[in-house]
């Protein structure tokens, strides 16, 4: 599948991923944009691990892992990368629990 650059995504591209995915999300900065959908549970686990060692490779694989379309510079330019990387946090879909004891 050929990966889309931010000039060819059209809305209707975005219906298809939300159709697919459920969640989409884009993050600009400096005119560069990607288009990424939340992560599932092995992805964010596989993150974690290499996490441990690497912090920045935990942002580096839930960008590649997560990509749906986009400007490829932001994954090569260093400031880029680390400007979108503040961001990743919030494409994990957590939804709000309760506890109760009983």
């Amino acid at each position: 599948m050929k990966k889309l650059t931010t000039a060819e995504i059209t809305p209707e591209q975005i219906k298809a991923w939300k159709d697919e995915h459920e969640n989409v999300f884009k993050i600009s900065v400096e005119g560069k944009s990607v288009f990424l959908r939340s992560p599932n549970r092995k992805e964010i686990s596989y993150a974690a691990q290499v996490g441990k060692t690497d912090a920045l490779k935990f942002n580096e694989y839930l960008l590649k892992a997560c990509w749906l379309g986009g400007d490829e510079e932001i994954q090569t330019n260093d400031s880029l990368f680390m400007s979108v990387s503040v961001q990743l946090a919030a494409i994990i879909d957590i939804k709000e629990a309760t506890l109760e004891k009983l």
